[in-house]
């Protein structure tokens, strides 16, 4: 009873505003998420005075999976190391299920030789498509680690409003938030035919289906369909939270933008990589999961400024008077959004590169055969190893992303408390 009353009694923050925390997906390159998180959720409240309160928290990929965790944390004392910890006991052998048989069945699913497999049910965790990692460990993390019941407490008083997180749904190809609120219902949608919005109860399933790298995870089973990552379409879930009522963003990113100092350095060793499968394929998985976050803050910061610059001109009527309008053909008003963007300071590529040259050498022939898949993730890769930075479930990468995150926000640390302390 006593997390209830403080739980449930937390302040509103912005002095009435709806305050929707973000976050994106990348693999193992959540780590740089959960550094920030340890910074907001137990070094930031210090500087305000009182707990951090969210109003709405939506993810994609691992990013749903700290979703679910925020919620079910809110308020708690050292929520943040706690994810920190569990950050800390990742090791790829303890992450991936392989054995001396993968080394023949990873190969021919490589080369689509291999008959697709069906994982079943466990506790918590639904029917799975294989993919070419086993990573039942991790899955049985987030069903063990995350306090599930509390998420529904939360929900049920008030201490959060919405929890939604995003998958794609693969019979259909759409994007399908599935949102956890008191009411059970989504009142607000816009008319999207892509992004449908569906009421769910939040269980472990929903956040490691929107994990759930395609060909590299296994999708998961929810009702009648097969789900995988949800940031095939909707990486950042700016949308979702917008449309259940936020106006006011804090995203985090887990995408690095290089100096020119920093393209330059790196241009002729990306050239010496060009012929190598894991360069390219992490490439391929930036775009995919990472590239179209700047596009949507660019947009949404863009509709900010027209707005800004229409009240200016025509008076404080100019928004009413367009909304008369934008409402009854997309369902939600236009609205000014303050937010907030942090992201990494340096490449996680690099990071974890850097990480696998000190690794520790294997030991058993399950951690021979792990470190063997690792090690495939940055063949011929010279410089930024892309793809082993979504893969590298690791403590040494972990522990590097995650002081990283609590550094970069502590660096915004100013922006974050007039972020959630100005009217």
């Amino acid at each position: 009873m006593a997390i209830e009353r403080r739980t449930a009694d937390l302040p509103r923050t912005g002095n009435g505003h709806r305050v929707a925390l973000v976050m994106s997906g990348g693999g193992a390159r959540g780590a740089y998420e959960a550094g920030v998180l340890r910074y907001l959720l137990d070094d930031l409240p210090h500087r305000l005075g009182r707990p951090v309160r969210f109003d709405i928290v939506t993810g994609t990929s691992v990013g749903a999976i700290h979703a679910c965790y925020v919620a079910a944390t809110i308020g708690q004392p050292a929520a943040g190391l706690r994810l920190a910890e569990i950050w800390r006991s990742l090791e790829v052998s303890g992450v991936y299920e392989l054995g001396a048989a993968d080394l023949v069945t990873v190969p021919l699913r490589l080369l689509g030789l291999a008959g697709g497999r069906k994982h079943p049910p466990e506790p918590g965790i639904p029917e799975r498509l294989a993919g070419l990692l086993d990573p039942r460990p991790l899955e049985r993390l987030v069903r063990e680690r995350i306090p599930w019941t509390e998420l529904r407490r939360h929900i049920d008083v008030g201490a959060i409003d919405a929890v939604a997180v995003a998958a794609t749904e693969i019979g259909s190809g759409k994007s399908i938030v599935w949102v956890d609120n008191r009411e059970g219902v989504v009142r607000r949608w816009a008319r999207d035919p892509f992004v449908i919005a569906r009421p769910a109860r939040l269980e472990p399933g929903h956040a490691l289906a929107s994990a759930a790298i395609p060909f590299l995870f296994p999708a998961l089973k929810i009702d009648d369909g097969y789900f995988c990552d949800g940031g095939l379409r909707l990486n950042t879930p700016l949308a979702p939270a917008l449309r259940l009522g936020a106006d006011r963003l804090l995203i985090v990113g887990l995408q690095h933008h290089p100096t020119p100092e920093e393209e330059t350095r790196l241009a002729p060793q990306r050239e010496a990589s060009y012929n190598s499968l894991a360069f390219l394929g992490g490439k391929v998985l930036n775009a995919l999961l990472l590239d179209h976050v700047d596009y949507d803050v660019d947009r949404l910061r863009l509709v900010n400024a027209i707005l800004d610059t229409g009240v200016r001109v025509y008076g404080p009527g100019f928004l009413p008077r367009i909304n008369e309008t934008i409402e009854a053909l997309r369902g939600t008003p236009y609205k000014v959004v303050h937010n907030l963007y942090l992201r990494p300071s340096r490449d996680p590529g690099v990071v974890a590169t850097e990480c696998l040259e000190h690794h520790r050498g294997p030991e058993g022939l399950r951690e021979r055969v792990s470190h063997a898949v690792v090690r495939y993730a940055v063949q011929g890769v010279v410089a930024e190893a892309d793809l082993l930075s979504y893969l590298f479930f690791d403590r040494c990468y972990a522990e590097h992303l995650m002081d990283l995150g609590w550094a970069d926000a502590e660096a915004h640390g100013d922006e974050l408390v007039e972020f959630f302390a100005e009217g």
